[in-house]
């Protein structure tokens, strides 16, 4: 009885969070950025001066295909507009402080996508990349709305040494969002905050009420939910099993990476990919990006 209780409560608490889902969760992020025109009004009002007219490829948690050996990582929403400029959208909720880091990897891992063998490396002229990360927190805390970077000479700002690589951060706690592109609405839905007159918050909040009604979708969702719990509690039951065969020696610290090894290990065994697993480890043992990483290595 008491374990159907506990299912029974574990299932409350998935559909709760389901229910509860703002688009500040990446998986609700990628849902809402699928539908093609919420997508291009969103690079719109965060470029408007690039006059973007199409869109012509939305992928969500797509993996690079890049060199054996090499980290490759998962962007949230990946887009491709008409005129062959590429776009990476990212939700960051966690200051791990290493944003600049991971957006050069962005950057240098989207390059692999771009050119095939015998290409020309001038092509990259004509092939830009942004990378922009919406966060919950004031990344170089300044309470800039925004900051926004690219690659300049240092004596000469009119030259640049690279072309075509941009990096934005978006900051979802200023106090001033002097808010010149209509973006500010978008940002408070991070925090399920509705702003009124806003045409584009308003869709997205109707399209997040739509997706949280979807069946499917909800059922993707509580398995994924319910599998994670699964993986989890086989993971530890394991590991205090083992824990207990050798005395609990080393206690609680040498017990806890115990219990996230072998959480990996079935995690993978249900086929889940590695950028899903360090992303769930981070979440569920409080763990920096680094030192999940560690652990999947």
């Amino acid at each position: 009885m008491a374990q159907s209780t506990s299912w029974e409560a574990q299932l409350q608490a998935a559909s709760t969070k389901w229910e509860h889902l703002t688009l500040a969760d990446d998986r609700m992020f990628g849902m809402v950025m699928e539908d093609n025109q919420i997508c291009l009004e969103v690079l719109r009002r965060i470029f408007p001066q690039l006059n973007i007219q199409h869109i012509r490829q939305v992928e969500t948690q797509k993996q690079v295909n890049t060199m054996l050996g090499v980290k490759a990582p998962r962007f949230d929403v990946y887009v491709r507009d008409d005129q062959k400029r590429t776009y990476i959208l990212e939700m960051q909720v966690k200051n791990n402080h290493n944003l600049v880091s991971r957006a050069r990897h962005y950057l240098d891992q989207a390059d692999f996508e771009l050119l095939k063998p015998g290409d020309d490396y001038k092509q990259f002229n004509n092939l830009p990349v942004y990378v922009v990360f919406f966060c919950d927190f004031d990344y170089y805390g300044l309470d800039f709305p925004d900051y926004s970077f690219d690659e300049r000479c240092l004596r000469q700002l009119s030259l640049s040494s690279a072309p075509g690589r941009y990096k934005l951060f978006f900051n979802a706690k200023t106090s001033d969002f002097r808010d010149k592109i209509g973006l500010k609405g978008f940002l408070r839905l991070m925090y399920n905050e509705r702003t009124p007159g806003d045409e584009l918050a308003e869709r997205i909040y109707e399209k997040m009420e739509r997706i949280k009604r979807d069946p499917e979708r909800r059922r993707i969702f509580m398995k994924y939910e319910m599998d994670l719990i699964d993986a989890k509690d086989e993971g530890v039951a394991i590991g205090l099993k083992n824990g207990e065969a050798i005395g609990l020696k080393k206690g609680r610290d040498e017990q806890q990476a115990k219990d996230i090894l072998l959480m990996i290990k079935v995690l993978k065994n249900k086929q889940f990919s590695d950028e899903t697993i360090e992303h769930d480890l981070m979440s569920n043992y409080g763990l920096s990006r680094q030192e999940a990483q560690k652990y999947m290595q």
